[in-house]
């Protein structure tokens, strides 16, 4: 990895992003890179990005797309593949930016479906494994279902002053996610073509009461994955188990990485 500041600012496609950096506990150990959900930013991953570089050892680097947190705001509405697009266009360049070397990719919700994207279209070398929490690969009713209901939320109750604290732009960062979603055309987003095209090792960890998708999404990697697909359910837990459970989150996530990455020099001499 580069001398990355502990936080700061890449400039990646004209777009400034905010990231957060933690060095690996020892030298040149794997780096987990980590992709926020449709609402979050780094601020809102909280303190798992410390808990999880405790527990394995690794450099964690988490940083806000463009339209959330402190990174530029995004043209309204936002084209229906933005995922798409994050995952052929942005996150390539932002990988070589950071000088990745190795490690695995972890992503929430969108961030998850980010990471799927990306490990289906490029054979990178440089990835042990996934992590996806919550991950979407189609849409279904309830996802809909709950994203039109945090809708009228946000504009009848303080969930737009609670969001304010992690995004500068916050009907920036939520109307283009929100709109996306709940455009009729996105009921045909589909990404379970990409499955079938990843060459590493998958951890999917779902919470039992997700309010934004079932197991279905679980069984459609199963089915369409020729690698390795481990799955964690977290009793306890909904949409992010992260935040809601994290102490079995954390052990299902360390125990996999440990796993993907047992070959690795870095975390041997850990």
């Amino acid at each position: 990895m580069t001398n990355l500041t502990p936080t700061g600012f890449l400039s990646i496609g004209g777009a400034s992003l905010e990231y957060k950096w933690l060095a690996p506990l020892v030298p040149d150990a794997p780096t987990i890179v980590m992709l926020h959900e449709g609402l979050g930013s780094v601020g809102l991953w909280g303190d798992f990005p410390e808990k999880l570089q405790q527990a394995t050892g690794a450099g964690i680097f988490a940083y806000s797309r463009a339209g959330y947190g402190q990174s530029s705001p995004v043209a309204l509405p936002r084209p229906l593949d933005y995922m798409h697009r994050e995952a052929l266009d942005v996150l390539p360049k932002l990988l070589d930016a950071i000088q990745f070397k190795r490690g695995l990719l972890l992503g929430h919700s969108d961030g998850a479906s980010i990471a799927t994207i990306y490990a289906g279209a490029h054979q990178d070398h440089r990835l042990n494994g996934l992590v996806l929490i919550a991950p979407h690969f189609i849409v279904e009713d309830i996802s809909i279902k709950s994203i039109a209901a945090i809708k009228t939320t946000f504009e009848t109750t303080d969930l737009k002053s609670k969001l304010a604290r992690w995004h500068k732009d916050v009907d920036n960062a939520f109307k283009g996610w929100n709109g996306a979603w709940l455009d009729p055309k996105f009921r045909d987003w589909d990404i379970s073509e990409y499955l079938a095209y990843i060459r590493v090792p998958v951890l999917i960890v779902q919470g039992v009461d997700d309010q934004y998708g079932t197991l279905r999404q679980a069984e459609i990697a199963q089915e369409e994955c020729y690698c390795p697909v481990d799955l964690k359910i977290i009793a306890g837990a909904a949409h992010s188990p992260h935040r809601e459970a994290p102490g079995p989150t954390l052990d299902a996530i360390t125990q996999f990485a440990k796993a993907a990455l047992r070959d690795d020099p870095g975390l041997q001499a850990a």
